[in-house]
Parts: C-alpha cells; structure tokens; sequence
C-alpha cells in the first residue's frame, strides 16, 4: 500500500497550519512556497480539507487558511481517510466491498486484518500536535548541533 501525494501533502499541509497559526490567514502561496508544492495542487488539497471542515478559508486581501481545531483533535489517520479514502490494503476490507465468496476459507485474510489493524493503530493514534512536537524537537536539536 503507498500514501498517493495528495495525502502526504495533506498531512504536511495540516502541519504547517499549526506550525503557523498565529490566528492570522495563511496564504496558499506561503504554505506552497514552505513546503515546496505546486499552489495548483496544493489548493485542490486545501479544497478537500476546506469541505471537510479541518480548515477555514477566508476570501479577500487578508484572506487565506486557518487550522480550524486545536492541533490535537486531528489524527493522521483522519487527514488520510479524507484524501485516500479507506486505507484498507486489500478490497475486501474497505467498508463498502461486498462479502468475498472465499472469505470463509481465505487463508490469508487473517494476515490483511492484521495488517489492517497495524496501519489504523498508527495513523489513528498520532495527531497533528504530536508532529508539531516532533518538528520542534528535531529542529530544536538540529539547531544546537545535534541530528538525531
């Protein structure tokens, strides 16, 4: 399974936010500029964030993106389910896929499920705060000479 693009930039794009958030707008060209994505793409994500209420847009010469919750109230997993949709790793897990006809004697089902249980208790568990803290450790050790 691989994240597509769109939900890696997604999730960096959440990150940034709330790396920034001052309460002032934040320009897409700004965020684009910061982490290096086309503004064109970047707005088709912010478009999905938008409708999905993870931020506020407001139009005008001050307009721009704002995180629109605390930090801590946004999972990877959410931001991820949002631009990918299921992050099963076979069809017969997505939500929405009719029963298989070999699930009953499908040796390796136990193994997509268990799979699939692994990748939900990561991504559901790490919240945007979680990668601002991380960030901030990181630079915070970079800056005085250490890179671990």
């Amino acid at each position: 399974m691989k994240i597509s693009t769109k939900g890696r930039y997604a999730v960096r794009v959440m990150l940034d936010l709330a790396l920034h958030d001052t309460g002032e707008c934040i320009k897409v060209r700004e965020i684009a500029e910061r982490q290096n994505i086309s503004e064109k793409y970047l707005e088709q994500i912010i478009s999905v964030l938008n409708r999905a209420g993870c931020v506020k847009s407001v139009r005008g010469a001050r307009g721009g993106y704002r995180i629109a919750k605390n930090p801590e109230e946004y999972t990877v997993g959410m931001i991820l389910r949002l631009t990918e949709g299921s992050l099963a790793p076979v069809a017969c897990l997505d939500e929405k896929a009719d029963e298989c006809r070999m699930c009953d004697i499908c040796e390796t089902l136990g193994v997509w499920k268990e799979l699939y249980a692994a990748i939900n208790q990561v991504v559901d568990n790490v919240t945007i705060a979680d990668l601002v803290k991380r960030h901030k450790e990181r630079n915070g050790a970079i800056t005085r000479g250490k890179n671990y």
